[in-house]
């Protein structure tokens, strides 16, 4: 696929996103965020029940360009080939910024793998949510396990789970994901350094 026709699927991805809505019915529900430009993705996910595959994920979000054509086009990919857990965690970041084209995408690989960390972090929760049900902890106990490793875990970059979205807004803040207003330079979104 050449440049034009890659920027031009980024753009037909943010104007008209794909699977952008919550699943009512989501086994995690994973906020992840981007304060080095205030992009703010939440992917939910629903695993078959029996399996350790995808069934279905959707996604809410604001940023810029980049990062909601990134969270489009790999829910639309997940819905579409409804992967193992370990074909999701096999995907590398790479791959993703592969698939964006490194062309557009390579000078800003934080927004263009926002939406994959953040998926790799919900399938790893709904493994480690499975193996400790099945351990026999309740669901209070693993939300404050889960707690305890988020404070461990902050100031380290990325900001995974359920402080992501508001530390992804002090850092910068992006437009209203309400009306996109794509650019006609994906690689660039107000508030991004060019």
């Amino acid at each position: 696929m050449d440049r034009q026709t890659r920027i031009a699927l980024l753009v037909d991805h943010v104007k008209r996103p794909r699977h952008r809505e919550p699943l009512a019915d989501a086994d995690v529900r994973m906020p992840g965020g981007n304060p080095g430009c205030g992009d703010v993705v939440t992917l939910y996910v629903r695993a078959e029940p029996d399996e350790d595959r995808i069934a279905a994920v959707g996604f809410e979000g604001e940023g810029c360009t980049i990062s909601q054509a990134a969270a489009s086009i790999l829910a639309e990919r997940m819905n579409r080939k409804r992967p193992t857990f370990d074909e999701v965690l096999a995907l590398s970041y790479e791959q993703m910024i592969d698939l964006l084209g490194r062309d557009i995408v390579g000078s800003r690989p934080r927004c263009a793998t926002l939406a994959l960390g953040t998926l790799k972090a919900a399938v790893k929760r709904i493994e480690m949510d499975r193996k400790l049900r099945a351990a026999g902890h309740t669901d209070e106990e693993i939300r404050r396990l889960r707690d305890a490793i988020a404070a461990q875990a902050a100031g380290t970059g990325f900001v995974i789970g359920e402080g992501a979205a508001e530390a992804a807004r002090r850092a910068g803040a992006p437009g209203d994901a309400s009306a996109p207003s794509p650019d006609p330079d994906p690689t660039s979104a107000p508030g991004d350094p060019v």
